[in-house]
């Protein structure tokens, strides 16, 4: 991961919460490297949104969201359709309460559909709050899916509009590896010439 950053001079890195040691690695050995040998490398900061770094499982909120989950309730998958989405949504575990509250700690399902939804419509966690007061789990649950869908919606009709042309996705993969190329050839000769070595190619 380090090299992977480094390679290509990035300045920002999105990572979750969980992932941010990794990071932490990658700038240890830039500062490193450029107090021994001069600047080489940019010191990449982290990029960790306050929502949404760590989205849960729907049908066990202790663990991480992963697709390789062998319950497929427990995620969503980019390419969900409307109705799969909604269905999982609405199969979520959340708890015996009533009240739509985010509490992370104590009520870590429901918190999560709440972290889910705000990150689809942009509506903070007391506006959800305070739009599902009085409201139950169902009509919760359903709008939930309901916003995940139409947020997934202008992906994945990108995604099969991409994938339908293979011209076009076969130019943009060689133009996108020819420029990391380049990127990369950059980054290794100025780090050959700083510790003495010849440069390859």
């Amino acid at each position: 991961m380090a090299a992977d950053i480094l390679l290509y001079q990035a300045d920002m890195v999105p990572v979750g919460a969980d992932q941010k040691q990794h990071l932490e690695l990658a700038r240890d050995i830039a500062i490193r490297f450029n107090s021994a040998y001069s600047p080489t490398f940019t010191v990449p900061e982290p990029y960790i949104p306050k929502l949404g770094t760590k989205i849960m499982s729907l049908q066990d909120p202790e663990k991480k969201m992963s697709k390789s989950d062998t319950n497929p309730l427990g995620f969503i998958s980019l390419l969900d359709s409307r109705d799969v989405i909604i269905k999982k949504c609405k199969r979520a575990v959340t708890d015996s309460f009533t009240e739509i509250k985010y509490d992370p700690e104590n009520r870590k399902g429901v918190s999560n559909l709440m972290q889910i939804h705000s990150c689809f419509s942009g509506k903070s966690l007391d506006e959800i709050e305070k739009e599902f007061a009085g409201k139950g789990y169902g009509d919760f649950k359903a709008a939930v899916g309901e916003t995940c869908a139409n947020g997934l919606a202008p992906i994945q009709e990108r995604y099969n509009a991409i994938l339908a042309d293979q011209a076009y996705l076969e130019q943009i993969m060689k133009q996108g590896a020819e420029k990391a190329a380049r990127m990369a050839s950059k980054t290794l000769r100025k780090t050959y010439k700083k510790i003495g070595f010849y440069s390859i190619g």
